[in-house]
């Protein structure tokens, strides 16, 4: 016999409990809501209320507090939903695994990738060159730049700049992408060409997601600055930032290969030349703990070749 909360049940009792009912149960219990777990399973808002109550009776345990205007888990519900979450999920990945082919790549990858230049010219282009290898492969390229949850989104891999923080996924280094503070040479010959960093704030700036810009100099190499920086223009899209800046509207901070050709074209300048911009990491971050089928292990690999051939 299983001990739940004070109740016990018995092995006959747990073998009646229908697995799909538990798997309605975690969805409601994710998303927070009766309906939207309805639209998710595509089935009625009262099928899946029959399947709660069912699962409740069966159980002898109240799982959600219901009001008219929330839902909540009790806390029985809360740690029946902590444990059958982690179950659920390695169940799904031990069918992944049974029917994958491991013989052919095929079937259906969900990337989430940064858009501007890195996204948009880069990655989809691999991603490309990707499909035509591999004409059984179909892919959802996705640009929202949004702090995406991998499980929560239901996405395969993501492209993202910067540390990843979460032990739960591993991130593959791609490259190390080099910052530049650029302005057209008509802003500069209009408002002057700040020498320290500091000089920033009296100057337009235009922004990404980024508002600290920190700078490390060369002449010594342990001296760091954060500057606080109010942008006129504020935009997550690269290719706005180098639009604004090409026409005199303000210095921008963007990655070099960005805008590398109206570098050499003398269309954007670099200033600060006696500080330079750490560093970013672009990586390919996927579930640690999630099953990889063969199609995403043979794009991870496909990428990562890809980004070593053209940028190393």
């Amino acid at each position: 016999m299983v001990l739940t909360g004070r109740y016990i049940l018995e092995p006959c009792m747990i073998n009646d409990i229908n697995l799909a009912d538990i798997r309605s149960f975690v969805l409601i219990a994710k998303l927070g809501t009766f309906t939207k777990a309805a639209d998710a399973l595509s089935v009625s808002r009262s099928h899946v209320s029959r399947q709660i109550s069912a699962l409740e009776q069966q159980m002898k345990v109240t799982l959600f507090t219901r009001t008219t205007r929330s839902l909540r888990l009790t806390q029985a519900g809360e740690r029946f939903f902590l444990q059958c979450e982690k179950a659920i999920n390695e169940i799904d990945q031990a069918l992944i695994a049974a029917v994958d082919d491991t013989d052919e790549v095929r079937g259906f990858i969900r990337v989430n990738c940064v858009g501007g230049y890195l996204g948009e010219n880069i990655v989809s282009d691999y991603v490309a060159e990707f499909m035509l290898a591999y004409p059984d492969i179909k892919v959802d390229l996705d640009f929202s730049s949004h702090r995406i949850d991998l499980i929560q989104d239901d996405f395969d891999i993501a492209f993202r700049m910067g540390k990843l923080d979460d032990a739960g996924f591993v991130a593959k280094s791609l490259m190390d992408i080099e910052i530049v503070t650029l302005a057209s040479p008509c802003y500069l010959k209009r408002q002057g060409t700040p020498l320290h960093p500091t000089e920033l704030k009296q100057h337009r700036c235009l922004i990404g997601s980024v508002k600290r810009w920190s700078f490390e100099s060369i002449e010594s190499p342990h001296e760091h600055l954060d500057i606080d920086i109010e942008g006129q223009l504020i935009s997550k899209n690269g290719r706005a930032l180098m639009t604004n800046a090409l026409l005199g509207n303000g210095i921008i901070r963007v990655p070099r290969l960005y805008c590398d050709e109206e570098i050499k074209a003398g269309k954007l300048i670099e200033i600060l030349p006696k500080w330079k911009v750490p560093s970013v990491l672009f990586s390919a971050i996927y579930h640690k703990d999630k099953y990889q089928p063969k199609r995403l292990r043979v794009f991870i690999k496909f990428v990562k070749e890809r980004f070593r051939a053209e940028f190393f």
